[in-house]
Parts: structure tokens; sequence; C-alpha cells
């Protein structure tokens, strides 16, 4: 008789249990089609300033001082989302999606200015090798900041808001967004 009771249990909580049906993967997998979900922009700016002081074989001084405005968009990429990464228990839709990330950064040429420019007279000019090498440590310097500047934070809230109004206008009331685990690097010697 236990046996009996344990089973129909079983298949109560199992056939009790909602599940996706097609139509509602379908629907809640519509999101996917955007690929990549810009949730934030940010406007930067940036100011490198060089000063190459002559050296024992050159004479004088060269200074310059130039600014960026670069435009970054960042979001998630809602095509890596797999059918495992959907989940309906108990009337809770579970839903996990990718990291956020830096989708574009973008400096046009008539945000670039030269601020200051100071030449002596023995040296030459700063050349457009150089000025683009300024550039990129500009461009690099914005991209290393991006995470200290809680850009991806942001999106990511973001990314879970949209979600979340996305699959509630589609009937559904408890949901959880959560995000992939971020892979670590194994800095243990001893493990690798």
């Amino acid at each position: 008789m236990y046996k009996l009771i344990s089973f129909l249990l079983l298949f109560y909580l199992v056939s009790c249990t909602p599940k996706l049906t097609e139509k509602q993967r379908k629907e809640i997998f519509a999101f996917r089609e955007m690929s990549e979900l810009a949730t934030v922009e940010y406007t930067l700016s940036k100011v490198v300033k060089v000063s190459d002081n002559g050296t024992w074989f050159k004479l004088g001084d060269r200074k310059i001082v130039m600014s960026v405005v670069a435009y970054a968009k960042a979001g998630i990429d809602l095509s890596g989302i797999k059918d495992e990464n959907i989940q309906l228990s108990n009337n809770l839709l579970t839903i996990q999606i990718p990291r956020a990330k830096l989708i574009s950064l973008n400096i046009p040429p008539e945000e670039i200015k030269e601020e200051s420019v100071e030449t002596d007279f023995w040296r030459d000019r700063f050349s457009n090798e150089e000025k683009n090498a300024l550039l990129t440590q500009a461009e690099n310097s914005i991209r290393q900041s991006i995470d200290s500047l809680g850009i991806l934070a942001t999106a990511e809230e973001n990314a879970r808001l949209f979600i979340s109004n996305f699959v509630k206008r589609l009937g559904y009331k408890n949901i959880m967004v959560s995000f992939e685990a971020v892979d670590k690097p194994n800095t243990n010697p001893a493990h690798q």
C-alpha cells in the first residue's frame, strides 16, 4: 500500500508540474531574434597628454594634449540563450541569460580634438602615427575602465528588467532572471 501511495504522489507531482508548451517556448524565445540587445549607452571622455622632453640628443620639448569623446554601448547577446536556460517549475519561470559585454565603442573623428600642442623650435611636430598611437592609448584606457565604471552592471540590470517585462507581457507572473556564471581562470599552479 505504501508503494502505491508513493507512486500516486510522485505521478501527481510530475503531472501537475507545469511544462512549457511549444507555443509558450516560441513566445519566450522570440526575444532571441534580437541577437545583441544594447541596454545602456554611455558618453565617455578621455584626455591624453604627452610631454616629450628632450633627451641628451634632442634639444627642446614637445607637448600635446588631446581629448576624445567616445560612445560606449553595452548589453547582452540574446542569441546565446539555449533551451536549457529557460525552465518552468511550480509556476516560476527561470531564465538564465549571458553576462553583459561591451557591444560597441565609437570614437567619431569629429570628437577628437587637439587641445594644446607645443613644439620647440628644434623639434619636429607630432606625426600622424604618433597621434594615432595616442588615440589607441585613449581607446585602450576607455575599454579597461568599462567594468570599473559600472557600465556592465548597469547593462545587466537593464537587461534583467527588459527580459522580465517582456515575459510578463506573455502572462507570466513569477519570473526569475539570472546570469550565467563567470568563468574565472585557475590561478592555483597546483591544479594546472
